[in-house]
């Protein structure tokens, strides 16, 4: 079964953990890595022949055109992660809209291709942030990937949302981050902070478990969690874990996934369920 590799495409500093030391005003400021930790990416990806999704924030393609370009011109898909990384509790209507109006076309003309994907930062699609799919799809977006099925984590999640692709407005797709059912529980499958403290054989077991029940798994990360030398924050103690921990590891532990398990890009995958939905509502 071919899996779903996304990263999405941020900049250490643009971290929400990191939202009440490096406001926006000083991102610029900041020194910007981004580029030197996708062309890992890139180059792993290369020579493993794996194409892939990019959730590319909009402040960064704006800083980095040339970055965008050389992933869209190695024949990965360009996806929408926003322009400023706001979480939509921190949004409205209004305030979307315009993050997404100063995001999309930008993405387009970077991409030299429509933008059919988004992805809320931090997950942040909730029950309290809904009001925000017609937004979505006013913009031409045909499928998300920002609902996480887990009620694990306190600042994102929908404890009970299904598991599988589901319509979550009129002419929106939902393909929900990959969770699996152990014990009356959920237990997010792979990717991000979960990819690097897991160990490596724990996130195997979980794609193959989902792979038992019929899904391929959605695995998501961050340019900076292959950027072991990036500057380090104040955080907590369990948060700078968190962020923090197996940095140096991250890159080798992903070659071994893609060897391991196949892998493509979202878009396709999501294209193929709508127009299969469609031939089916037709058929009735």
């Amino acid at each position: 079964m071919r899996n779903l590799l996304s990263i999405d495409l941020e900049d250490w500093f643009c971290v929400s953990n990191f939202d009440d030391m490096l406001g926006r005003e000083v991102w610029d400021a900041c020194e910007l890595r981004v580029v030197d930790s996708t062309r890992r990416l890139l180059e792993l990806f290369d020579r493993r022949g794996v194409k892939a999704t990019f959730f590319v924030l909009g402040w960064i393609a704006e800083r980095a055109p040339e970055l965008i370009r050389e992933v869209a011109t190695a024949g990965h898909e360009i996806a929408c992660h926003g322009y400023h990384h706001h979480r939509l509790g921190y949004l409205d209507p209004a305030r979307l809209d315009a993050d997404l109006g100063k995001a999309m076309p930008l993405l387009r003309e970077l991409a030299g291709a429509p933008i059919h994907g988004y992805r809320a930062p931090s997950f942040s699609l909730t029950r309290q942030t809904m009001w925000a799919v017609p937004v979505l799809e006013r913009h031409g977006l045909r499928w998300d990937s920002s609902v996480f099925p887990f009620g694990g984590h306190p600042e994102y999640g929908i404890a009970d949302a299904p598991l599988d692709p589901y319509r979550i407005g009129d002419h929106l797709l939902e393909l929900p981050m990959s969770v699996v059912e152990l014990g009356g529980r959920r237990v997010p499958c792979t990717g991000g902070g979960y990819f690097r403290l897991y160990p490596y054989e724990l996130s195997a077991a979980l794609i193959r478990r989902c792979h038992r029940a019929g899904r391929p798994a959605i695995f998501y990360a961050h340019p900076w969690e292959f950027d072991p030398e990036q500057p380090r924050m104040p955080l907590p103690a369990i948060k700078r874990f968190r962020h923090y921990n197996n940095l140096g590891k991250t890159l080798g532990r992903l070659e071994r996934l893609l060897v391991e398990f196949e892998w493509g890009p979202m878009g396709p995958w999501a294209t193929d369920v709508i127009e299969a939905r469609s031939r089916a509502e037709q058929a009735a």
